[in-house]
């Protein structure tokens, strides 16, 4: 669902794995990284990773067994449910009404049959969770990615920002932006790599009137979430954008042309 890339001078250790059925990376930069086999980083990095799978256990459409897949067949109730669970469904709820319904929970599955479905939420929600492990690296600087989307921490004002790049729609090779992220989040909508997934909810039919739209906010959970209900806009995702508090970024209009956005705390 998003495209950017993060990237930041200096020496910078990485880690990478696969979950929730996206790649999923981490960057260091500061004293954990300096050493491959920092204890701390290892165990924080596994505790990202443990975070992650339990969301995947909890929110994943496409497992039989996951929470939420339960929930939608009737097997459990929301009262059942761990506790997160209503918080997104919640957070969803929230974005389907300042959305005036372009959001929604409800989205039909490849048979057709409408599901409940809090994958607008999932992955900026889980993300934003699982980077509570990242808290104790004291000093240490980390950019942590799912999917494209970026959420970004410096301890410093002394130490470069993070610089995360904005991919060009018609051409997956070339930047349309560099936005430099301090303490922020980056999530990009939009049909680039896997195709016309994002729906309308007021129709029920594929989203049309932009080709990407891109948001920067605190946390990755808003940052998802805006640029998901914008993109489902459509032609009103720029003038919907500039009413959000606290936000920025760039939107990709169907005619190729782009527009800027930010709007004050």
């Amino acid at each position: 669902m998003s495209a950017p890339a993060a990237t930041a001078p200096g020496p910078t250790r990485r880690h990478v794995d696969h979950v929730m059925g996206l790649p999923v990376s981490l960057a260091l930069r500061g004293p954990h990284a300096a050493d491959p086999d920092d204890p701390a980083a290892r165990e924080a990095w596994s505790a990202v990773m443990t975070s992650l799978r339990g969301s995947d256990a909890l929110l994943s459409t496409w497992r039989e067994d996951s929470w939420v897949s339960r929930l939608d067949r009737g097997e459990v109730s929301l009262a059942q449910c761990p506790p997160e669970l209503a918080e997104v469904l919640a957070l969803g709820e929230d974005a389907a009404r300042d959305s005036g319904g372009a959001f929604t929970l409800r989205l039909p599955d490849a048979a057709g049959r409408v599901r409940l479905d809090p994958t607008g939420v999932a992955k900026g929600w889980a993300l934003d969770r699982a980077a509570r492990a990242l808290e104790p690296l004291a000093g240490t600087d980390w950019c942590l990615s799912g999917g494209g989307d970026v959420l970004c921490r410096t301890r410093s004002r002394r130490t470069p920002l993070w610089r995360v790049g904005v991919e060009d729609p018609r051409d997956a090779s070339r930047l349309l932006a560099v936005v430099p992220v301090g303490n922020g989040a980056v999530a990009t909508s939009g049909t680039t790599h896997r195709g016309a997934h994002l729906l309308d909810g007021r129709t029920g039919r594929t989203a049309r009137g932009v080709r990407q739209v891109t948001v920067v906010a605190p946390t990755l959970t808003e940052a998802d979430v805006d640029a998901t209900c914008a993109y489902a806009l459509g032609p009103d995702a720029l003038a919907w954008l500039r009413q959000r508090p606290g936000r920025s970024g760039l939107v990709v209009h169907d005619d190729g042309t782009t527009s800027t956005f930010a709007t004050p705390r």
